[in-house]
């Protein structure tokens, strides 16, 4: 092999720009926000490199001003499904034998556009579509989609390197194939990253891709296809289509050639797709690779020895940031009793100072959440919360949709530890607290093991490095990721590779090396120089 074959630029997380007052980029953001707001934009399908539009058409309204239309995009139906298969499947032989070099470079080209003339609009479009703070917006759309390409490309070169051992007179080697078919890519509404990596990722290893976002995340996917589509990425390999949940799963998981799942959503809808699959197992060519990432019921732990100050941040970042719609939210707090009172005290003090409303303006922490639906399922929470004894509701409690859908950041304190509010996914600003008594900690740290039946993000608050091992120790299973003084939010591509286990995924970390090697399927190849040329060994010889 020849020396620097794999030289690929080395991957640094792209650094967050901070949108201070005056500054540059808050200028050319809200430039950007200013121009999205002023037009109405037609959103077409993206089939086989061709703008596919229909006549059913759905407006797309901003969640925290739900009656300014920024938009519509074309819905589909199942033959425009098929259409995405066939086109995907017809440019699957150029693409996957095209040198993984020209594969990377497209991909690393995506990434320079993005941190260079899409950063605003992308930005711009997911503070809009999916009502995201500007800092929400850089850490996700810009920086984390970014680190995802760069780091991707990285990883993909590393899985291509790795070789095995060859012995005397023979040649071992590993070709890594795409898989045989195409990828059906489901995305989520609450990270345009998200978004963007699950059908890169796979599309990168060389396989194409059927891609259908979340509907409330479509206005940001248009930018990232218009981003891929200049960089070069060739027709067919990744088809965009807005279609239903049911109509997409009709045809993909009845198509012979389906190979692949790559899914971030709700754990009742991949449970469904994992049963429809086996159902269906006898109909495809492979065995489907079935990759997900679903809820979470995340955690913070709050030992006596915790510093006070440190412990409010952690729940109030971890849980409000963009208004608890992260998968990794903290949705249950676990806090010593003796640090209660100063801990509470604290929070009452900073969530005087949160504001909440429109994204364009950037003195507002917390914005809308996503959908009429979301908001409805989390008053009904909070309203079922005002009508229980054992509850007290320390902040928050309030919710308005009339002109946006807003819930203002709510704390729940609880008596019972298995109550509704700490065990079931709220998906919202909206968190509970349990007191224990400081004497039973370790014993709380088996009713945070076995409350949920996820297991995505948490994290233990301690100053005893005692209570930090034997919290690292029992929650070993309870989370995928786990953080030590920190909030449980916030995973950095190449730093923490993201994913969770039980009830929250399949834990093949998203930004890592792992995940690449579920979108190929290698092949070991032995060449004999010298062959034998008599079957008989020295053993066989007579004395």
């Amino acid at each position: 092999m020849l020396k620097g074959f794999f030289n690929v630029p080395t991957p640094i997380n792209e650094p967050i720009l901070g949108y201070a007052p005056g500054s540059q980029e808050r200028e050319l953001l809200q430039a950007a926000l200013t121009d999205a707001r002023a037009k109405q934009t037609d959103i077409p399908m993206y089939i086989g490199g061709k703008e596919v539009f229909t006549e059913a058409k759905v407006k797309i309204t901003p969640p925290h001003d739900h009656q300014h239309i920024l938009g519509q995009y074309s819905k589909g139906e199942k033959s425009h499904v098929s259409q995405a298969i066939d086109a995907a499947l017809a440019a699957k032989a150029d693409w996957e034998n095209l040198a993984w070099e020209q594969r990377a470079a497209i991909f690393l080209k995506a990434a320079d556009l993005i941190a260079g003339p899409y950063r605003y609009k992308l930005n711009a479009a997911t503070m809009l579509g999916q009502s995201k703070n500007a800092y929400q917006a850089e850490i996700d759309s810009a920086c984390e989609f970014i680190d995802f390409l760069r780091f991707n490309v990285s990883y993909m070169a590393d899985v291509y390197k790795q070789q095995p051992v060859s012995s005397k007179g023979t040649w071992n080697r590993v070709e890594q194939r795409p898989l045989e078919g195409f990828v059906f890519a489901l995305t989520p509404f609450n990270f345009t990253a998200i978004a963007g990596n699950l059908p890169t990722s796979a599309a990168m290893m060389g396989n194409v891709v059927v891609w259908k976002p979340a509907n409330t995340q479509i206005y940001a996917a248009n930018v990232i296809m218009q981003i891929l589509k200049e960089a070069g990425l060739p027709d067919g390999v990744i088809n965009l289509i807005y279609v239903s949940g049911p109509d997409a799963g009709d045809v993909i998981f009845s198509h012979p050639d389906f190979a692949g799942i790559h899914f971030t959503g709700s754990t009742g809808v991949f449970q469904n797709i994992w049963k429809t699959i086996g159902n269906n197992i006898h109909k495809f060519k492979t065995y489907p690779r079935i990759v997900g990432e679903t809820g979470g019921k995340d955690f913070i732990v709050v030992h006596s020895s915790a510093d006070v100050e440190v412990s409010s941040t952690a729940i109030l970042r971890g849980a409000f940031e963009y208004q608890g719609q992260k998968c990794s939210a903290a949705s249950r707090i676990y806090v010593a009793k003796s640090l209660w009172p100063q801990i509470k005290e604290l929070m009452l003090r900073d969530l005087a100072t949160f504001r909440m409303g429109p994204t364009e303006d950037f003195s507002n922490y917390i914005n809308a959440v996503i959908d009429e639906n979301s908001f409805d399922k989390l008053a009904n929470y909070i309203e079922a919360a005002k009508k229980d004894a054992g509850v007290e509701i320390m902040a928050g409690g309030n919710y308005d949709k009339s002109k946006g859908y807003f819930i203002e950041p709510t704390v729940l304190v609880v008596q019972d530890p298995k109550s509704t509010t700490m065990c079931e996914e709220l998906f919202g600003p909206v968190v509970t607290v349990f007191v224990y008594n400081d004497e039973e900690f370790e014993q709380t740290l088996e009713v945070v093991d076995q409350t949920s039946i996820y297991a995505l993000t948490g994290s233990i608050i301690a100053q005893d490095r005692y209570a930090v091992a034997k919290a690292t120790h029992v929650l070993r299973n309870a989370a995928g990721n786990f953080y030590i003084n920190d909030k449980c939010t916030g995973a950095v591509v190449g730093q923490q590779p993201f994913g969770g286990a039980r009830g929250s995924g399949t834990n093949d970390k998203a930004g890592s090396m792992i995940n690449l090697l579920r979108w190929v399927s290698p092949r070991t190849i032995k060449e004999t120089f010298d062959p034998a040329k008599d079957y008989r060994y020295p053993f066989l010889a007579e004395d």
